[in-house]
């Protein structure tokens, strides 16, 4: 049996997400009709949008359904505004980076990070002095670190700086309610907590103004035009109750399985090098380690072909493996930031595997490094 260790890529289906998104994958489900069809898919909607709502400590109406977190980055981008400067940091997903240099240009102010992944909240408050919005997310799906959210919104609110956090990375793998977290937008992703993948949502602080990305119809509260995907939508509430209800206990679970791993690999490789924080905040799933003279997308191939998923953590350009670049922000140099093994667990996972994981690394280690070397 195969050993899924790429949930922060994507999570498997739950399967109280399938039963809830079958009833709605056939009959008529549109949920702007009028008729009892239509009624039946709005209600089943509007649940699923209190579930999503619940989990992350807002209101079901300040919950914009979208066709995931990276159409949610983009639309929260916007509320800076045209021809507004913006500020993030240089360790962002490229849904954020991308929409932002699209945006504000010259405008856009990047903020490095630590050695571990981290920004400091003085070094965002510079950045953002004078800009409409600072975008930063929550967690880092990489490298596992996790931002001061909360001290940056607290920092950025006396000069009317808004605050967009994207969350698809932490929610439901710890605990996050955007009223403590003190932002004005944040982003989510279904397919990170085991709904489908092609639905997102964005959550929109009360009272704020936000331009919509897409025009045609007046779904959504005017904010998202376009018909919902109705059984996308109910896999997504029955995810996001699904992780309500285990993320407390979860939370200590990954850690204990990482940390499991860890402490494997320094035993079994002792120059294995941890990319990212070891120290608490950190996303409790999440493990990104290096092994000096092996290329991680080689790992990944031969990791695969002994029945284990996983992700080197970087791109690939025309057939070319690229250096991770939120490795690159972390101060490492070209070719160890290509060296990254992403490891994440997820609720399904056991010690058990963790255990199959350390048996098959150190052999696999050691077959790329003579390959390199030969």
């Amino acid at each position: 049996m195969r050993i899924y260790l790429d949930h922060n890529a994507t999570a498997p289906l739950l399967p109280a997400a399938r039963e809830a998104m079958l009833p709605f994958l056939g009959p008529p489900a549109n949920p702007s009709s009028a008729h009892r069809e239509g009624a039946r898919a709005r209600a089943v909607m509007e649940a699923a949008r209190a579930d999503v709502a619940a989990l992350i400590g807002a209101a079901p109406g300040e919950i914009v359904f979208t066709s995931g977190a990276t159409e949610a980055n983009n639309l929260a981008l916007r509320a800076a505004g045209a021809d507004a400067a913006l500020a993030t940091t240089a360790v962002e997903h490229a849904s954020v980076l991308e929409p932002a240099r699209a945006a504000a240009g010259a405008r856009l102010r990047v903020v490095s990070v630590d050695a571990e992944g981290r920004v400091a909240v003085e070094a965002v408050r510079a950045a953002a002095a004078g800009a409409a919005l600072a975008s930063i997310g929550l967690a880092n799906g990489e490298v596992g670190a996790v931002q001061p959210i909360a001290e940056i919104a607290a920092a950025l609110r006396p000069g009317g700086v808004l605050v967009h956090s994207d969350a698809a990375q932490a929610v439901g793998r710890m605990a996050v309610d955007v009223r403590a977290l003190g932002v004005d937008l944040l982003s989510l992703s279904s397919h990170k907590l085991g709904g489908p993948a092609g639905v997102g949502a964005l959550w929109v602080r009360p009272g704020l103004r936000l331009a919509p990305l897409l025009l045609g119809g007046p779904q959504e509260r005017g904010r998202r035009a376009g018909s919902e995907n109705v059984a996308a939508i109910a896999g997504f509430g029955a995810a996001a109750r699904e992780a309500r209800r285990r993320v407390a206990a979860w939370t200590g679970e990954a850690r204990a399985l990482t940390d499991r791993l860890w402490d494997g690999l320094v035993a079994r490789i002792p120059d294995v090098v941890r990319n990212g924080p070891a120290a608490e905040p950190r996303l409790p799933n999440t493990l990104n380690v290096s092994f000096p003279g092996c290329a991680g997308e080689s790992l990944v191939l031969l990791l695969d072909l002994s029945g284990v998923a996983a992700s080197a953590g970087s791109a690939c350009a025309a057939g070319a493996v690229e250096p991770s670049h939120v490795l690159l922000a972390m101060g490492r140099d070209a070719t160890a930031a290509r060296a990254g093994l992403r490891l994440s667990v997820g609720p399904e996972s056991s010690a058990g595997e963790i255990d199959r994981v350390l048996d098959l690394l150190p052999p696999l280690v050691r077959q790329v490094r003579a390959g390199a070397a030969a």
